[in-house]
């Protein structure tokens, strides 16, 4: 499990997080909402080790992850942020050959290989295999960023805003493919979002966040409702139920 204890961020005279402590839920998705400002995708930036903190700690299945070699934390742990992107040339295939780095250190097995041909089948990128991705579509590219992840082979996956960018089609199929690798593999999907119908609709959990601390979490019933909503937003969002999901509605 990811567990963060008093975990703190400062920039300068700012405090981003505040002595956050939670632990998340092992398997499925857990979003994590909030408005801007709120802390979201640098609590989640320290929980990658990619942000470090000024306080606190985290661990994942017990490993600390300031402290846990790289090519370990690598094996449990996989990270797509949203601003993902090649400088190289390369082809889809390549791209998410290096998602078996930490187990071959860029020198493929034929077990590893498999791993990318079973990510490229699961992602429908087979017939696109040996195209560049400047040479793709948005959604395509952001297909294939997944199917590294993917063939990283981690049980966690950390996710910082990666609708950004999408519309509203390539949005929804970018959360039935987390969802449905939840299912098939058994990974726990961490997620950061804004759009709170998206957390509703897909996630098993939910953490809400302002000023910096964890404002409430819970399962999506508990949290997609009026009065936490209120909390969270700090503005009244109508809810109302479609089949056995909550939507918000929020304009004047």
């Amino acid at each position: 499990m990811i567990d963060a204890r008093h975990v703190t961020k400062r920039y300068g005279d700012t405090l981003v997080v505040d002595g956050v402590s939670l632990t998340l839920p092992q398997r499925g998705i857990t979003s994590i909402i909030g408005p801007n400002g709120a802390g979201k995708s640098t609590l989640l930036s320290m929980m990658a080790r990619l942000t470090g903190m000024d306080a606190g700690a985290v661990t994942i299945d017990g490993l600390d992850v300031v402290t846990t070699p790289s090519e370990v934390l690598a094996r449990r742990l996989a990270i797509l942020r949203q601003d993902n992107h090649m400088t190289a040339r390369l082809t889809v295939r390549d791209l998410v050959a290096f998602g078996r780095y930490p187990y071959s250190r860029g020198r493929l097995t034929p077990a590893d290989e498999a791993h990318v041909t079973r990510s490229l089948d699961y992602m429908n990128l087979g017939d696109l295999a040996g195209r560049f991705l400047d040479e793709l579509s948005g959604g395509q590219r952001q297909r294939a960023f997944v199917a590294m992840v993917l063939c990283q082979d981690t049980d966690y996956v950390l996710l910082d805003e990666p609708l950004n960018n999408l519309d509203l089609k390539h949005a929804a199929a970018m959360m039935r493919l987390w969802r449905d690798a939840c299912r098939d593999f058994g990974k726990t999907v961490v997620i950061v979002l804004h759009d709170i119908n998206f957390a509703s609709w897909y996630s098993d959990h939910i953490v809400a966040m302002r000023d910096g601390r964890i404002c409430r979490q819970g399962p999506p019933d508990d949290i997609i409702a009026t009065d936490s909503l209120r909390d969270i937003y700090g503005m009244e969002i109508a809810v109302h139920q479609i089949e056995d999901r909550r939507i918000c509605l929020f304009y004047d």
